[in-house]
């Protein structure tokens, strides 16, 4: 057999597609990445790991699981969703200061890394037990966020518990944003107020906070309606996050599954347009395997799906609207070929004539 007679045989009805899927899915491989333009963020996401955090009063997966755990597991999904180009970085906060712990990276490049380390966020890196949220981690965080370059946001995630508690005549200090750093601050827990686990240095739980144990607020400045402070408990505490949030100019918004902190990391607001590289390595390789669908694809699916599209095209034309001067065109043209048709010339069949 000839090479002309094989070159023949191989294009002969779909035996060519097997030829460019083959090309396609080289060319998957030896792709580079191709510079776009895209709308890309840096972020250092802050996780608040004081005590409060252990209160397991948020639901994944139909079980009840702890506020930090429950943030680490939206901020896992939300990871995924995050294009490429965007930069995240880990913090930790606990006492007065945010600790970083890892600079923004970029997040398809470092993903694996990022994920590994953000599994080991957890309370055993506190290194005490008070909490002022606003003018200690909110304020360093910033300052943080500053150091590493005016496009870095901040996501400050917390359930707002002060420890010791704020006093109703305390006021915001001014100034905790000087550097106008942009970012959001994300509340996570539940809106009944539950005990909050102790633990010792190990991270070991020993049991529950109590009442004698913590700072309460004083009798002379609690209000008619919380006659009683009870700082054992924990709640979100959404309403006063929202007001730091207003007054340091962030944005708040509360923590309900993945998807509302990754709509929060992907806020416009937030973000630049650049040119970043991009891998469309999928590209050629979902044509290559559409291309072996069709290939052994039996013959009476085949026929089925052009009857299918050609049935589809007739309707679409013979839906079209036609103008005065069609219809008149086209009354004239079948007036003569059905004088032509009287002279055996032409056929009339159900709208459609034959020469």
């Amino acid at each position: 057999m000839s090479l002309g007679t094989r070159m023949r045989g191989m294009f002969a009805g779909r035996h060519w597609t097997t030829a460019a899927a083959l090309v396609l899915l080289l060319l998957a491989l030896v792709l580079p990445p191709v510079p776009l333009p895209r709308n890309v963020s840096s972020y250092v996401v802050t996780f608040d790991i004081t005590q409060s955090m252990n209160v397991e009063d948020t639901v994944r997966n139909g079980a009840p699981v702890s506020r930090l755990a429950f943030a680490r597991a939206a901020m896992r999904d939300a990871l995924g969703q995050l294009p490429c180009g965007s930069k995240i970085g880990w913090s930790a906060f606990t006492g007065q200061r945010s600790f970083l712990l890892l600079p923004p990276v970029e997040v398809c490049a470092n993903y694996d890394a990022l994920l590994a380390s953000l599994d080991r966020i957890d309370g055993q890196m506190r290194w005490t037990n008070y909490s002022r949220i606003a003018e200690g981690g909110v304020y360093s965080a910033v300052r943080v966020a500053q150091a590493l370059g005016s496009s870095t946001a901040v996501a400050f995630v917390t359930d707002g518990q002060e420890a010791p508690p704020l006093l109703p005549s305390d006021a915001l200090k001014q100034d905790i944003n000087p550097a106008r750093v942009k970012g959001w601050l994300i509340g996570v827990g539940g809106d009944q107020p539950a005990p909050i686990p102790r633990s010792d240095a190990h991270g070991n739980r020993i049991g529950y906070w109590q009442a004698d144990e913590v700072v309460q607020v004083p009798q002379m400045h609690a209000s008619a309606t919380h006659a009683a402070s009870h700082e054992e408990l924990s709640a979100l505490q959404g309403h006063y996050l929202a007001t730091v949030a207003a007054q340091v100019g962030f944005n708040y918004r509360r923590m309900i599954d993945a998807e509302s902190l990754r709509d929060a990391l992907l806020d416009e607001r937030l973000s630049r347009r650049e040119t970043v590289p991009t891998d469309l390595r999928w590209c050629p390789a979902v044509l290559a395997l559409l291309l072996l669908v069709w290939r052994f694809m039996p013959e009476s699916a085949v026929s089925s799906v052009r009857r299918h599209w050609r049935f589809r095209l007739r309707l679409r034309s013979r839906a079209e609207p036609v103008g005065q001067s069609d219809s008149l065109a086209r009354g004239a043209s079948t007036a003569r070929l059905r004088h032509a048709g009287r002279d055996g010339r032409a056929v009339q069949q159900s709208g459609e004539y034959v020469e």
